[in-house]
């Protein structure tokens, strides 16, 4: 019989997002079963694996909530028998972690992917620290998805060494699907005339979550600074809006909506939206990795990515990309205006990224690490 695994998160979209490609890697040789926030779905037609069980694992703090989610995920591990589980976000790994220990299951792997506390301060930013400690404690194996990644977490005291923690390949979660981010000039061709961008149009685009800390403030303030000097600049929101951020839109008198501003919102196809850009826009104040920036690079788009550490490693600057100062408009604005104006500099840096994802992070290449990974901790 197959060893089983089982992997743990909040929002079943991490599964399908980050998750899937390791969980195909490893079904050959694994039975792979998944936990999750799942309302009553079922993602076994989706995805790899074996059983979904639905457990209401929820972000924010919920004393009730999440001592029910530990008592149930308690009684799943130990009625299962697993050999592993695998947790993904915070508060998924905090439970895992506990549950894991009470039920004995002897590989408990915590996935590093951003830290929600590295913005705070005071009470709050060490009782989440708190938390990290707790499952430090708890679990015996560690991935992270980066090198700057890693290297915080031992600056802060959460990991002892780099040898705690395992970097799959050259970094990232899963890897980058090449063949289905490969630029086309034919879909940039034609996405561009849906969306009605004329070829002198410069187009930025900023696709991810829709809040704050993915700098999203900072891109309005620096766009309407840019719209003002150049016309033929245009900004394009994708993503799925988390907070009120764009409501502020009113404030900025140099952007107005179809003329050189379009939010499109969420998108199952990504890699259409960034064909029809020009630069890539990631501004963010922490970040685990930033996979968006190599899916940008992929397409062939310069990236401006601030200096959030995890993002760091997705990018190289003055290579496949400019570096701003996280929180800074001053700076992502003078990245933004150097690229509107220099179509040379926009070619040659977008090659060097689509030329460097393609060498160093491709899906394979991230997924066979995660078989690796997981025969080094079955020798141990």
């Amino acid at each position: 019989m197959k060893r089983k695994i089982c992997f743990v998160v909040s929002d079943p979209g991490t599964a399908r997002a980050f998750l899937k490609t390791p969980m195909q890697k490893l079904s050959p040789e694994y039975d792979i079963y998944l936990v999750a926030n799942t309302n009553g779905s079922d993602m076994t037609t989706e995805l790899p694996i074996k059983e979904c069980k639905d457990i209401k694992i929820e972000r924010r703090p919920d004393i009730f909530v999440d001592l029910k989610a530990l008592r149930q995920l308690y009684r799943y591990f130990k009625k299962n028998d697993f050999y592993a589980v695998h947790s993904y976000t915070l508060k998924a790994s905090l439970l895992t972690a506990i549950a894991g220990k009470w039920a004995r299951v002897p590989k408990r792997i915590r996935n590093f992917s951003g830290q929600l506390w590295c913005n705070m301060t005071g009470l709050k930013r060490r009782f989440y620290k708190a938390i990290e400690h707790i499952i430090v404690r708890r679990d015996n194996y560690f991935m992270v998805d980066c090198n700057s990644q890693r290297q915080y977490l031992i600056d802060e005291g959460i990991l002892k060494s780099p040898d705690q923690a395992y970097i799959p390949a050259n970094g990232s979660v899963c890897g980058i699907n090449i063949k289905k981010f490969e630029f086309s000039q034919t879909k940039r061709d034609s996405m561009r005339k849906k969306l009605g961008f004329s070829e002198d149009m410069v187009v930025f685009v900023y696709l991810g979550r829709i809040r704050r800390e993915k700098g999203v403030n900072e891109i309005l303030a620096a766009f309407d600074r840019l719209a003002s000097c150049y016309d033929k600049a245009f900004l394009l929101m994708v993503g799925r809006e988390e907070d009120d951020t764009l409501s502020t839109l009113s404030n900025y008198s140099n952007i107005h909506d179809g003329v050189n501003y379009h939010y499109y919102g969420f998108t199952s196809e990504p890699e259409l939206l960034l064909h029809s850009a020009d630069v890539f826009l990631f501004p963010s104040y922490r970040e685990g990795f930033g996979l968006a920036v190599l899916e940008a690079s992929c397409v062939r788009l310069p990236v401006i990515c601030s200096d959030a550490y995890g993002v760091m490693d997705a990018m190289v600057d003055d290579v496949t990309g400019l570096r701003c100062k996280a929180r800074d408009v001053d700076s992502l604005y003078n990245c933004m205006e150097r690229l509107y104006l220099d179509k040379d500099l926009r070619a040659r840096l977008g090659q060097a990224g689509m030329e460097r994802v393609i060498k160093d992070f491709p899906s394979e290449l991230v997924t066979d690490a995660w078989v690796d990974f997981y025969k080094m901790v079955s020798s141990n």
